[in-house]
Order: structure tokens, then sequence, then C-alpha cells
């Protein structure tokens, strides 16, 4: 194994649950954006390749939710309309639609990465006001 992909799967394997899911995000964000690049550049093949990977990706988040709770129903039903949005902008290779997706997946990977900076008591308490609140 070269040392690049070792010191990758080290990084994966210490890294936390929260911390993997930001690690989706990001990826499928930095897909997304290349996928419009080759859109813009008529690379059509690279195209595919950069939506397939993202749509891979909403499928790793959508894999480990936990659809029991409210949130992971939420959060499937909007991987859902992601994966629906990727299929659709890959076959019409439709630039707006994948640029439409980046607002969105930005701001879920910046709500985990601030639930990531959290100790445990604090989303503790996170999930204690919410409780007494609905």
């Amino acid at each position: 194994m070269n040392p690049y992909a070792a010191y990758k799967k080290q990084s994966v394997t210490t890294m936390t649950p929260i911390e993997i899911v930001v690690k989706l995000y990001s990826e499928t964000e930095r897909e997304l954006n290349r996928a419009v690049m080759f859109i813009d550049q008529k690379d059509y093949e690279s195209t595919n390749k950069a939506l397939t990977k993202s749509g891979d990706l909403i499928n790793a988040l959508r894999s480990v939710l936990d659809v029991k709770l409210p949130i992971g129903k939420n959060l499937d039903a909007l991987y859902s309309f992601f994966e629906k949005q990727i299929v659709t902008a890959n076959m019409k290779k439709d630039r707006e639609i994948v640029q439409s997706l980046l607002p969105m997946i930005g701001e879920l990977k910046d709500a985990f990465t601030q639930v990531a900076g959290m100790s445990k008591e604090d989303i503790a308490a996170q999930e204690l006001h919410a409780q007494k609140n609905q």
C-alpha cells in the first residue's frame, strides 16, 4: 500500500461517526463542484463520474440514518430529494440543478460540523431543550 493510501485509511479509522458524516458532506460538495466544472467544459464523461460519486456519497449518508427518529425521517426525505436531483442533473447535464444542491449540502455540513465540536453534555442539553419545546 502506498503511504498516502495508508494515511487516508488511518485518518478515516480514527474519525468519530460525526466527523465521518462531515467528511461525506465535504466530499459530496467537492464532487458537485467538479460536476459543474465538467458540465461547463462539456466533459460529460467526467460529469457522469462526479455526479455518480455524489449520488454514492448521499447513499452512504442515507445508509446510516435511524429513520425511527424524526430527524432521521427528515434527512431520509432530503437525501431522497438529493438523489433524484442528482439523477436528473446527470441525465440533462444541468448545472443549475447541481448548483441548487450546493447550498443545502453546505448548510448540512456546517450544522454537523457544529455538532462535531460540541461535547456530549452539550448535545444532551440540546436534546433535552428540544424535547421540552415539542
